[in-house]
């Protein structure tokens, strides 16, 4: 009698446990899907000329597809934001793949500005980092709530610190060093709370339901600007020409 009430005690954790594991292991299927279509996309346009010289005009400005491939995939970030109750799974997860094909053109001249080595070394040093931070965000019984919401200001500051270095400052020098040092602790702090966040939303959804479905895609869409926002701020210290 005494073991029955343990397991019954023990069951909704559980189950809560089962769900939020597979839950998550949607979420970094989805993630994954993107980070090969990115970096397909970004390796294809930036090896090719003729390809890179649709984003690009002669005078090395973006050409109106390279502002489009620029700036497209924040509107489609607000849309799965704004449309998210309106969208079924399938929309949801076709925008999310136009987001991540976006992404990657958009930042294919990476090959043209650094070695393939020190792209590769950068690309590791962040599956690494954004490994260990997910983990520990998913494994940690410490709240995390309050650290993202001080993360999320500052993010905001840093997105205002970083439209006026591209808007007003000509010669940004240590500044633009310093932006990149801040975008590499935010980003990495909020891979652990967005971690943590997902966890708490998959213990309490069914991942195989049209609600789950959806909150997969857009929580692989959050980690996957944490990963790929950690990956470009890590390139501006270990990228290199040689």
């Amino acid at each position: 009698m005494r073991n029955e009430i343990f397991e019954n005690q023990d069951q909704p954790q559980f189950t809560q446990a089962t769900m939020a594991k597979t839950f998550m292991s949607n979420v970094f299927s989805y993630m994954t899907m993107a980070m090969l279509i990115s970096g397909s996309a970004a390796f294809i346009f930036g090896t090719s000329e003729d390809l890179l010289s649709l984003l690009y005009n002669f005078d090395g400005s973006r050409s109106i597809f390279g502002m489009i491939c620029m700036w497209a995939p924040l509107g489609l970030v607000l849309l799965m934001g704004i449309r998210f109750h309106k969208f079924n799974f399938v929309t949801m997860l076709g925008v999310f793949i136009l987001y991540s094909l976006l992404t990657g053109i958009s930042i294919a001249a990476i090959f043209n500005f650094y070695s393939m080595a020190s792209i590769l070394l950068t690309f590791v040093v962040t599956g690494g980092t954004f490994g260990v931070m997910a983990v520990l965000g998913y494994t940690t019984n410490t709240d995390l709530t309050k650290f993202g919401s001080i993360l999320k200001m500052a993010l905001i500051g840093l997105i205002i610190a970083m439209l006026a270095n591209y808007f007003f400052i000509e010669d940004a020098g240590m500044f633009d060093y310093v932006i990149s040092g801040l975008g590499v602790l935010i980003f990495t702090g909020l891979t652990a709370y967005d971690t943590q966040k997902l966890k708490q939303i998959g213990s309490v959804v069914d991942a195989n339901s049209e609600e789950g479905k959806k909150q997969a895609v857009y929580g692989a869409l959050s980690l996957y600007l944490d990963f790929i926002n950690l990956f470009l701020f890590l390139l501006r210290f270990l990228g290199s020409r040689d």
